[in-house]
This record gives C-alpha cells, sequence and structure tokens, in this order.
C-alpha cells in the first residue's frame, strides 16, 4: 500500500463553507465515513494552527483519541494528526459551481514501528474516505 490514499470529489459548496465544516472538531461525527468518530471531547470550538482537540472513537471497543493541527490555510487546506502520526488531509479548490475536495490518508511520517498497524488501516480508509467524500456532498446538497 501507498504512504498516501487520496480521493477526490466535486462538493456543490464553496469553499469557505466547506472549510468552516472541517474546521469544527463538533462536526466531525456527521460526515465521518469510518463510522468510528462519535464526539468532540476536547479542544477549540475552530480549529487553528497547533490546535490540540480530543474525540470518542469507537472501532469495536470505545477509546479516545488526540489529535493535533499541523496544516492549516483558511479556506483552502486543513490537516491533523494523532500520536501514530497518521495525517488526514483536506483540500479544496474552488471550480464553477463549487469545489474539488480531496481526502488524504497520510502514514509517510509515522515511525517506522507503527507503520505495519497504520498500513493495514490504510486498506479500509479508500472505503471511508469515499463515505466521507459522499457525506460531504449529502451536506451541502440538502
Amino acid at each position: 500500500m501507498p504512504d498516501r490514499t487520496s480521493r477526490t470529489r466535486f462538493v456543490p459548496a464553496p469553499p469557505e463553507a466547506i472549510f468552516d465544516l472541517l474546521a469544527d472538531p463538533d462536526k466531525h461525527a456527521l460526515i465521518d465515513g469510518s463510522g468510528t468518530v462519535r464526539a468532540k471531547r476536547s479542544g477549540p470550538d475552530r480549529l487553528h494552527l497547533g490546535a490540540t482537540f480530543g474525540v470518542d472513537m469507537h472501532h469495536g471497543l470505545p477509546y479516545r483519541m488526540t489529535n493535533h493541527v499541523e496544516e492549516f490555510e483558511e479556506g483552502r487546506r486543513i490537516a491533523w494528526r494523532h500520536f501514530g502520526r497518521h495525517r488526514w488531509r483536506y483540500e479544496l479548490e474552488p471550480v464553477e459551481g463549487g469545489t474539488q475536495v480531496t481526502e488524504t490518508f497520510d502514514t509517510s511520517h509515522t515511525p517506522a514501528p507503527l507503520r505495519p498497524i497504520a498500513k493495514l488501516m490504510g486498506r479500509k480508509n479508500g472505503e471511508s474516505i469515499d463515505a466521507t467524500l459522499d457525506r460531504l456532498v449529502q451536506h451541502f446538497s440538502s
């Protein structure tokens, strides 16, 4: 599996509206296509570069994850990672009638001992990314 898994989808909304949703950790469960994100546990109402936010998760069993925002360009790009350093990145490109949204799961920064686990996770992440992008489209099509 490559270090990055990406998918791109047209979303019928301006990049600023999509970015506002992505920068609101209270809304992440709404668009999560993996089915693992439950609710924000801690952190700011709106993410920013360097922000840390905690999330309640569930994958077989409940657990908590703390994320750190590593990339932030207002209206264009946001990325966060957890302790394993796998990154979830969203890039927004304005196009006529909406936005091309690219979501990427990136394990290129994951420490060597954690890479096998990240690669196993990555096999399913393509499907989860597709589902997340579908949810974004549905959210802005209503």
